[in-house]
């Protein structure tokens, strides 16, 4: 029993069928170029998951300062005003 039902036999005869119709330098490129897919591929996982970890310790970092700076007397103005004008 080979893949998804497929027998050793019948994959090597497909594998066969393909070079034949590509042949053997044609492959050796495709493959070469798909590796280097690959390879680009998880260089650039690795560079957005890096990304990531700057961006969040700065995102954190910022939740931790205040948005900005009030005195607690102009706050309890502020809401003094507002009960007395309702």
């Amino acid at each position: 029993m080979g893949f998804g039902g497929i027998s050793m036999w019948q994959l090597l005869i497909v594998l066969l069928i393909v070079v034949v119709i590509f042949g053997t330098k044609k492959l050796g490129s495709i493959g070469g170029d798909l590796g280097g897919a690959v390879k680009g591929f998880r260089k650039a996982m690795g560079d957005a998951d890096a990304d990531d970890a700057t961006s969040d310790s700065a995102a954190t970092h910022k939740l931790d300062e205040p948005d900005a700076e009030f005195s607690e007397q102009h706050a309890e103005d502020h809401q003094s005003d507002r009960n007395h004008t309702s």
